[in-house]
């Protein structure tokens, strides 16, 4: 089950890029030394922050001293794109990334996102705009926060975005549900139609056992 999402505080880190894909975020390592398996952390945009020797590129935004530890991602258009691997969600969580604030999300990377605890936000193309414009003006040099709850962005100047969220994405952020959990918050109703079936239709019973 994923981690509850209530409230989340940390860097802004600004990849403002259009249709990155799950290639870039996640890449399938050929080398068994590097499998994606071993560490999703470090596989989180592996060719991006590493270069063929193993050094890292101290020009990728990730590696820059103020974005290490960063728990929000900022970036374009077509977010997620390609290939529909669950991976490219994993690597973000592991290396600690719960919200990414995206023009638009592809939508596989989306219910992806939403699947494993981590929060998809996008605003009106004003709104993003500002937005940008305050994670460029702040540059990892004060937190921003994520409140689920009041459903908000709060800039460190105390400037606050509001997003819309469907109201049961919410509560599956918030309560830490996945599909299966989603579905057990009604097993009583569940058992009662079972049970109500037997009585009604046992004749369903036996062609359940052919």
């Amino acid at each position: 089950m994923p981690e509850p999402f209530t409230t989340l505080i940390g860097a802004a880190a600004p990849l403002l890029e259009n249709d990155i894909n799950t290639d870039q975020v996640a890449p399938v390592m050929r080398d068994h030394r590097k499998s994606i398996h071993a560490d999703y952390a470090l596989n989180l945009f592996y060719r991006r922050r590493f270069g063929e020797d193993g050094k890292e590129n101290p020009n990728f935004v990730l590696n820059r001293p103020q974005y290490r530890q960063a728990k929000i991602l900022v970036t374009g258009d077509n977010f997620g794109c390609g290939s529909s691997r669950e991976s490219a969600v994993w690597a973000m969580t592991a290396f600690g990334i719960r919200c990414i604030v995206a023009r638009s999300f592809a939508d596989i990377y989306r219910e992806n996102c939403l699947k494993n605890g981590l929060l998809p936000v996008t605003f009106a193309p004003d709104q993003a705009a500002a937005f940008e414009a305050q994670v460029a003006k702040v540059d990892g040099g004060a937190p921003f926060s994520a409140d689920l709850v009041k459903q908000t962005i709060r800039c460190p100047d105390g400037t606050e975005f509001r997003f819309d969220i469907a109201t049961g994405e919410r509560t599956a952020l918030l309560e830490g549900l996945d599909d299966i959990g989603l579905t057990l918050k009604h097993r009583d109703a569940i058992a009662d139609w079972e049970q109500r079936v037997r009585n009604e239709r046992p004749w369903l019973q036996e062609l359940s056992r052919r």
